[in-house]
């Protein structure tokens, strides 16, 4: 009688080490700790990250805001197989030439939750489920009801985000910024500007990139916000051109279908094309995107599920969506920022860049969830969207000194360029590009 034949498992790993930007640990120390599945540990990495760690059968897996980090769960005669990558294509690939793609559908894939270790046991069929440890929990309601407070803790704690950053950048690299003029990427601005200079560096290494298609509203307001604060001198402006829009390769290079998703992403592959023509070398972009989210600044009337008592009540509830373990939690995407991020990331790393937002650290993250907003708006809607310019204008009055302008909020698609105009070039249904995204897989 011949002997069982033995039982193998396989991990692939293709997520990109060189990724990972980690400030007070080797990436195998953040590794161990990972692996470790102690929470504690876990919340001690400090910086961007997506980490795979195996001991045996046991796979744990955990990553920041910032990284999408998926995984697929194949069927081998001698073993499971389970790949890990930052892309459903590359996953896709990794399949192909194992001669296991008859398997696959983008759909089959899984995200790992940001802020959560995500643990896999390989032992067969049928597959257990993940056991998800969450990491990040911050204190809710921890600040006082006091605007000037909580605005210097909040600009402080991006400049200090912003300062960790740039002592990973040498000196000689130049810095740009995506920059409306509006809130959020004016607060990194000039944070990133001011950072520069406690630190000794040269200001003129940065740049603010303002993308306009001729007919949009953010290089005015771009150009009004910096002269406003005789900061002029930094503004360039990108400009596109609506005929080079094709939502089909934003589909390709985001790998989702959300409707805004998809607007945003598209204006953010026209601003890293446009910068990477006029710049071939440059590395470094960074970004605003997660400051809507920390100051729950999204209009609620245009999600029917939404209303300010679930915004103001649930744990970061636009970071991560209704959460790990809810029903409306999408295993393939996440959910929130969690997984809309990658509009921001995916643009980026297609063109070369090493896209940044300090606005989605842990340490800036740590201080909105920390706003007492129940007691500041009673409820009130039109209280809340004025909360963040308040906000970000007090603690930048505080820390830098300067009357930051502060603007009416408006998406960066609708910016760039008029909505008429946009229309014409994004359907505005999801199941449009719900379908040309699985037909790329057909």
């Amino acid at each position: 009688m011949n002997p069982p034949t033995a039982y193998v498992e396989r991990v692939v790993d293709l997520l990109d080490p060189a990724a990972n930007r980690l400030v007070n640990l080797t990436i195998e120390e953040a590794r161990a700790k990972v692996l470790s599945g102690d929470p504690t540990a876990v919340a001690e990495i400090d910086g961007s990250f997506a980490l795979l760690s195996r001991e045996g059968k046991t796979v744990r897996m955990a990553r920041s805001l910032d990284r999408p980090m998926r995984y697929f769960l194949a069927k081998r005669a001698e073993g499971p197989a389970l790949i890990v990558a930052d892309r459903i294509d590359a996953i896709h690939a990794q399949l192909q030439r194992e001669g296991l793609a008859d398997q696959f559908h983008p759909s089959y894939t899984r995200m790992v939750p940001a802020h959560h270790v995500v643990e896999i046991q390989l032992i067969g069929c049928p597959d257990p489920d993940p056991i998800y440890t969450r990491f990040f929990t911050p204190e809710r309601d921890s600040l006082p009801a006091d605007l000037d407070v909580i605005g210097r803790r909040y600009i402080g704690a991006l400049l200090d985000e912003v300062t960790q950053q740039l002592r990973l950048i040498p000196e000689t690299e130049p810095i740009g910024i995506a920059f409306s003029g509006g809130v959020d990427s004016g607060a990194v601005f000039l944070s990133t500007y001011h950072a520069l200079r406690q630190l000794g560096m040269s200001p003129a290494r940065l740049k603010a990139f303002t993308l306009s298609f001729g007919d949009g509203p953010d290089l005015g307001q771009a150009r009004d916000f910096l002269q406003k604060l005789g900061l002029g001198l930094f503004l360039e402006e990108i400009h596109a051109d609506l005929a080079d829009l094709d939502f089909t390769e934003t589909l390709r290079v985001i790998e989702d279908y959300k409707p805004l998703d998809v607007e945003c992403a598209t204006m953010g592959l026209a601003l890293c094309r446009g910068i990477r023509r006029r710049y071939p070398d440059w590395r470094h972009l960074f970004d605003g995107d997660g400051g809507d989210e920390n100051l729950k600044d999204y209009p609620i009337e245009e999600n029917p599920e939404l209303t300010i008592r679930s915004v103001v009540n649930n744990l970061m509830l636009y970071h991560e969506g209704w959460g790990v373990g809810r029903i409306k939690h999408s295993l393939t995407y996440s959910g929130g920022l969690s997984r809309g991020y990658v509009r921001t990331y995916a643009p980026a790393r297609a063109y070369g860049f090493e896209g940044y937002s300090p606005l989605m650290s842990r340490r800036v993250m740590a201080v909105s969830e920390g706003i007492p907003f129940v007691e500041l708006t009673n409820y009130d809607v039109p209280t809340l969207y004025s909360l963040k310019g308040e906000v970000v204008s007090r603690g930048v009055k505080q820390l830098f000194g300067v009357d930051m302008p502060v603007f009416e909020k408006r998406r960066f698609q609708h910016g760039a360029t008029k909505k008429e105009s946009l229309r014409t070039k994004l359907p505005a249904q999801e199941a449009t590009y719900r379908r040309q995204f699985h037909a790329l897989y057909a």
